[in-house]
């Protein structure tokens, strides 16, 4: 099944480069559709997340928020993918 990951940035910021390069990396690994949403865009989502980017939702239900590691990433990633079994 495939997974959709939005990630939550905005232009400049590092750790979203960081977070969209371990996306890309784990493309390998699982089925993954990512979309990315720049925060400087709507003023709400601005208000929300722009002391915590990058945010990472995975599915509509997994929320990671800065700062994202690698494995944490694919365990969240894994743990989505157990729920196509139920």
């Amino acid at each position: 099944m495939t997974r959709r990951a939005v990630l939550y940035s905005k232009p400049g910021c590092h750790l979203c480069d960081d977070a969209r390069r371990m996306l890309n990396d784990l493309r390998g690994e699982f089925d993954l559709t990512i979309d990315e949403i720049d925060i400087t865009t709507d003023d709400a989502l601005f208000k929300r997340y722009f002391d915590k980017i990058p945010v990472l939702l995975i599915d509509h239900r997994v929320t990671i928020a800065a700062p994202i590691q690698h494995e944490q990433l694919r365990v969240a990633l894994k743990a989505q993918s157990s729920f196509d079994f139920l």
